[in-house]
């Protein structure tokens, strides 16, 4: 397999273990809705993809771990805690388009590395 499908293959599963993660925060997240003091978490992931791919060097998936993070940048309400329910949940459906995307992607190259080994 070449070295460029090995580098997609893992930027794929980088993608999906940061969706993965994501999920994990939203839920954290929700959960701590009504936690005094408690500000919401986020992973870091795209931005990083977006910068590596904007570099002149080789793209290694296998160097992207995805970050957890909290952006604190968001209103507080009155007891210190930043999660909105509505922000979340639209967090959530985004993460689950993505993760869908990634999973296909990923999908669809072993079918093709497989329809390559069959011929």
């Amino acid at each position: 397999m070449s070295q460029l499908n090995n580098d997609l293959i893992s930027l794929l599963e980088s993608g999906i273990r940061a969706e993965g993660m994501r999920q994990r925060a939203i839920s954290n997240n929700v959960a701590n809705m009504e936690t005094a003091g408690y500000r919401r978490m986020d992973v870091k992931f795209e931005d990083m993809l977006a910068e590596a791919m904007n570099s002149k060097g080789e793209v290694n998936g296998n160097n992207f771990e995805p970050e957890i993070y909290r952006p604190e940048n968001t209103p507080v309400n009155s007891n210190g805690n930043d999660v909105s329910f509505e922000q979340e949940v639209g967090e959530m459906v985004k993460n689950s388009l993505r993760h869908q995307t990634f999973t296909r992607l990923l999908q669809k190259k072993y079918s093709q590395i497989e329809q390559a080994i069959q011929i």
